[in-house]
């Protein structure tokens, strides 16, 4: 077998593999012996039909076969020879095998780029504000006082208003038409958006029993088509309206959230929101670093990997988008968008594993232990359990990865010009 190599680009190669013509015929003879005994052809008895009859029959099937097996047997061979560590899926182009010839076909397949120096010293990054303020602590305390809030009925009755859980009925018509004539009923806060803002505006100012029409126009982009574009009459009444009861800020609300005062309740607070904000401010250190990273390095990047990478992207945001009880349609400006994001990730991993190899960085088993405390701390999870859970191969050189992409991310960080507001 000859192979030679032939690079098309940065992240593409061609090789060009030429099998001997006696290797072929001995193919042929073994595909046609093995058809022979199989065979069963009209005239003859089974097993007996000769060759040249098998062949004027099947040779086209027979050639084609054996044209996919020798490629299925010497691809990886000639890989290796090569040293040709393919990344995606080899592309084959078609060739017609001779029963007399050498069997010769191309086959090219993406690799990683070669990259003789990584500009990462020196990159430019903004470090966000780390500040814990007093303001911050309050929203802290408003959103405990909400969640620690008791629902009544306004006492005396009055009309409802914004931050106001009331209980709706509606029917609606489309264009003249009823479209839903039985009443429904939901309950809504007045001003968070769970309902059409057209309706969140006219309740404000009504009162229990009245009714309202609502002039609704649907947005192009509504779920339901037969709704696109269209115009509709919502038929409103209010059922029912509640308000909440907040809380006094003293030592007793603290107690019931867990804390011995309000000074200590306030200091964990503000433990905590340091510690959001730390890691929130990391990660956007992280994000700069990775995008500068590749930035300054505008290397060739494989399709198939950014490929990869946008499909995971993909569904990261679906999932995210899910939890968050919103729903996104990917068009063509969000998939471009998360391409591109793919694209500097990819070329920032290819970057930084050429960073690590040239920095000699090793990931060691005591790197592995403290990943797996960090992992238990951030999942709730026994150390014991998360170090069963990485016995898997996949999950462990997964975490293997991510280990060392904090550990160069660090590197870079350390020798980063890094700015703050």
């Amino acid at each position: 077998m000859q192979v030679t190599v032939e690079k098309l680009s940065p992240v593409l190669v061609e090789l060009n593999i030429e099998i001997p013509a006696n290797q072929v015929r001995t193919e042929i003879d073994k595909a046609y012996a093995n058809l022979q005994r199989n065979a069963r052809v009209r005239g003859y008895r089974p097993g007996k039909a000769p060759r040249q009859v098998l062949a004027h029959l099947y040779s086209g099937n027979i050639h084609a076969d054996v044209a996919r097996k020798l490629v299925d047997a010497t691809l990886n061979k000639a890989l290796a020879a090569q040293q040709v560590q393919a990344l995606s899926q080899p592309e084959i182009a078609p060739v017609e095998l001779r029963p007399e010839e050498s069997f010769t076909y191309k086959a090219r397949v993406e690799v990683r780029p070669e990259i003789a120096e990584v500009k990462w010293q020196g990159l430019e990054v903004t470090k966000p504000k780390t500040d814990v303020t007093a303001d911050m602590i309050d929203a802290e305390v408003s959103r405990l006082r909400r969640e620690h809030a008791t629902l009544s009925v306004p006492e005396p009755e009055r009309p409802a208003k914004t931050g106001d859980l009331v209980r709706i009925g509606f029917t609606f018509d489309v264009e003249g038409a009823a479209r839903e004539t039985k009443e429904q009923e939901v309950e809504t806060e007045i001003g968070s958006g769970q309902v059409f803002r057209e309706i969140e505006t006219s309740l404000v100012g009504m009162n229990v029993d009245e009714a309202k029409d609502v002039e609704i126009v649907f947005s192009e982009r509504h779920s339901n088509e037969s709704l696109r574009g269209k115009t509709a009459i919502f038929h409103v009444s209010l059922k029912e309206i509640r308000e909440r009861n907040f809380p006094d800020v003293d030592d007793e609300f603290a107690k019931d959230c867990g804390h011995d005062n309000l000074e200590a309740m306030r200091a964990a607070l503000s433990a905590t929101i340091e510690k959001e904000i730390t890691q929130k401010a990391t990660d956007i250190v992280a994000e700069q670093l990775i995008f500068e990273l590749s930035k300054a390095n505008p290397i060739a990047v494989p399709s198939s990997l950014v490929d990869q990478q946008a499909q995971v992207s993909e569904r990261d945001l679906l999932a995210t988008a899910r939890r968050q009880g919103q729903r996104i349609e990917m068009n063509a400006d969000i998939r471009a968008r998360v391409r591109a994001e793919a694209e500097t990730k990819v070329r920032a991993a290819l970057l930084m594993a050429e960073i690590a190899k040239s920095m000699k960085i090793q990931i060691t088993q005591e790197d592995i232990e403290r990943g797996y405390h960090e992992l238990a701390a951030q999942t709730g999870k026994n150390v014991a359990k998360v170090r069963a859970e990485h016995r898997d191969p996949k999950k462990h050189e997964t975490l293997v990865a991510m280990i060392a992409e904090d550990r160069i991310l660090d590197l870079i960080e350390a020798a980063a010009v890094i700015k703050t507001p």
